[in-house]
């Protein structure tokens, strides 16, 4: 079967283990897709993996991990909480805090050089 709609699939892979139910994972793929899909963000592949712990005396069942390649950068980012909604939530903010770093961050190319007292090249002043 052909579509005419183009779906790309999601650069960024989202596994599971344990009981994990289909909210929590449609609530995460929404979740880490507004972080990836930002725009000024370069290329981001990766996986992330959402794990919950089959152990009821847990205080903390739910852990998610994000080892993702944010264009020549690796970020690795988890989170454990109580709730599969709370740690998508925590897995988030910390995704956008790493994300929002090393979109900020220039290349070589765009930095000025130091001057000569400083180390730089005497001929550039």
């Amino acid at each position: 079967m052909t579509s005419n709609r183009d779906q790309a699939a999601p650069a960024v892979r989202l596994r599971f283990d344990g009981p994990v139910d289909q909210e929590t994972l449609a609530y995460a793929r929404t979740k880490i897709d507004a972080v990836v899909r930002r725009a000024g963000l370069p290329a981001v592949t990766g996986e992330v993996r959402i794990v919950r712990a089959g152990a009821r005396h847990a205080d903390h069942p739910w852990l998610a991990t994000a080892d993702l390649r944010v264009g020549g950068r690796q970020v690795v980012v988890v989170a454990e909480e109580a709730t599969g909604r709370e740690v998508v939530d925590q897995l988030q903010d910390r995704l956008r805090r790493r994300t929002d770093k090393i979109a900020h961050i220039r290349d070589d190319a765009h930095r000025t050089t130091a001057p000569p007292w400083r180390g730089g090249d005497p001929q550039s002043a």
